[in-house]
């Protein structure tokens, strides 16, 4: 249920109001699927991957035994950096969220979030299961009453009678011309901007092998979660943002409105258009929970990961101290001071600052997908140049090597796209472009460095240790899977 949920979020609830009103209807449907389907590849590549060496870190790990231990080193900062960066973009979201209901200005309310998260992690971390579970479990059921909601009122069923039909993909349109730019040249612009918003929504979903030594029989179990990622982006990701486009003109006043406030959220404005009272305060308030869930689980997966890289010698020591409890509280304080960064809400306004923060976490995102797919295709060719079959290996995934070549082909292009508005005459700015580019720099000093320092190497194919890993994956086999009877034979989400 956790790992169902773990991504659903303010990217999707919040975010995707920024997607309909540069990209219309239709072009924030086609972004958020076209990045749904990249996506595919990526859980794809690492599911194959921890299925014949399931290490807690993944990726990180996997760097380091198949192609090189700089890439590991430099992965495992741009993962920290990515939770140092998303941790803060939650608590504005939830600041935006309480706008809703309340005037108090967003500092008090990014502060009292804060601490609990820093709470939550110092002292009630042995019912984090249990936190999450819950919270996991209002997501759910949230995007499934939502899209019922919005079933019935665009086949009239709402309070106000109205059938809705397609009448916002005819006026104002499917696409908007962005910038001013009219035609389709517009419209493609506007369509190019929802890629940011689309990975932000998407990012940390390939986190299901992240604990992948402490999940129980890894070899048969995530490969099973990865097979499903499919169904899970069609129903909660493409077919919300399309029954929501349906609902919400992107010319909506209060979707435009960069203010900050909650009306901002596609949803709330979608049930209030329809003239229903009480659901946009149920909406919020479960979006509420789902920005606090996101960012505790940021804090504690960027705690827990600069505490291995500390352990493997790629941090300082100093963060390998743990409490009487086991939790690394140098860690957990380390990566919680970067939840100032959210204050910058006092001078631009919450809706702004979330924006800035969404394209730093967008950036580390795709970064993080490119290493992915670069690490699985050194071992696929691996595989190859040392002529072992793919049916020797624990799982193989389908369409390989194409899904990780087309997602990393195409994952680079969003990179250096990603602020193409800022070479437009008279639309440069400084914070966009930053936002934009600064992960790219970042990540090669932080590779290049380490390969300097240390002198590594790149693994030569015909030295990766894929037979070595497949003789112990043989040599511990795992209980086959229970046989599903009944209404189960059907379940395509979870286990």
């Amino acid at each position: 249920m956790i790992a169902l949920a773990g991504t659903i979020g303010t990217g999707l609830f919040l975010g995707s109001g920024k997607a309909i009103a540069r990209g219309g209807p239709l072009g924030a449907f086609m972004g958020y699927s076209f990045v749904g389907v990249l996506v595919v590849g990526v859980v794809l590549s690492i599911a194959e991957l921890s299925a014949l060496l399931p290490l807690s870190g993944a990726i990180i790990r996997h760097a380091e035994h198949f192609v090189d231990p700089a890439l590991s080193f430099a992965q495992g900062w741009n993962s920290i950096y990515s939770s140092m960066v998303s941790l803060p973009a939650e608590l504005v979201a939830a600041a935006v969220i309480v706008q809703f209901w309340s005037t108090i200005n967003s500092a008090v309310w990014i502060t009292v979030f804060g601490l609990l998260l820093v709470a939550a992690n110092l002292l009630f971390i042995r019912v984090y299961g249990e936190m999450e579970f819950t919270f996991a479990s209002l997501k759910i059921m949230l995007i499934v009453g939502l899209n019922l909601m919005a079933l019935v009122i665009v086949c009239g069923g709402g309070p106000d009678g109205h059938t809705y039909g397609f009448q916002y993909w005819h006026k104002p349109g499917p696409f908007v011309e962005y910038l001013g730019y009219h035609g389709a040249l517009g419209h493609f612009m506007g369509f190019w901007t929802t890629f940011s918003n689309a990975v932000y929504a998407y990012s940390g979903i390939e986190n299901i092998s992240m604990a992948a030594a402490e999940t129980k029989a890894p070899r048969r179990n995530i490969p099973i979660a990865a097979k499903r990622i499919f169904f899970r982006v069609v129903i909660f990701y493409m077919l919300s943002i399309f029954m929501v486009g349906l609902l919400v003109p992107s010319d909506d006043e209060n979707l435009l409105r960069s203010t900050g406030d909650a009306a901002q959220s596609p949803f709330v404005i979608a049930a209030t258009r329809a003239g229903i009272k009480v659901v946009p305060s149920i909406i919020n308030a479960v979006v509420l929970t789902s920005a606090w869930s996101a960012g505790n689980t940021g804090l504690l997966g960027g705690s827990r990961t600069l505490y291995g890289m500390a352990r493997e010698g790629h941090a300082p020591k100093i963060f390998l101290k743990t409490n009487r409890m086991g939790i690394p509280y140098i860690a957990v304080g380390s990566i919680s001071i970067f939840m100032c960064l959210g204050f910058m809400t006092l001078s631009e306004g919450a809706s702004i600052a979330f924006g800035w923060l969404q394209d730093l976490v967008s950036v580390a995102a795709l970064v993080g997908w490119m290493t992915i797919c670069t690490v699985y295709l050194r071992f696929y060719y691996g595989c190859k140049r040392q002529g072992i079959p793919r049916e020797s290996l624990p799982w193989k995934a389908p369409f390989q090597p194409y899904a990780a070549w087309f997602s990393l082909i195409c994952f680079t292009v969003l990179l250096l796209t990603g602020g193409y508005v800022t070479f437009i005459h008279g639309h440069w700015d400084n914070e966009t472009f930053v936002s934009s580019y600064i992960n790219i720099p970042i990540f090669f000093i932080l590779y290049f460095g380490y390969k300097f320092i240390k002198k590594t190497s790149i693994i030569p194919l015909s030295e990766i240790p894929i037979q070595h890993y497949i003789d112990i994956a043989n040599a511990n086999p795992e209980p086959p899977a229970k046989p599903k009877t009944g209404i189960h034979r059907f379940n395509i989400l979870w286990g």
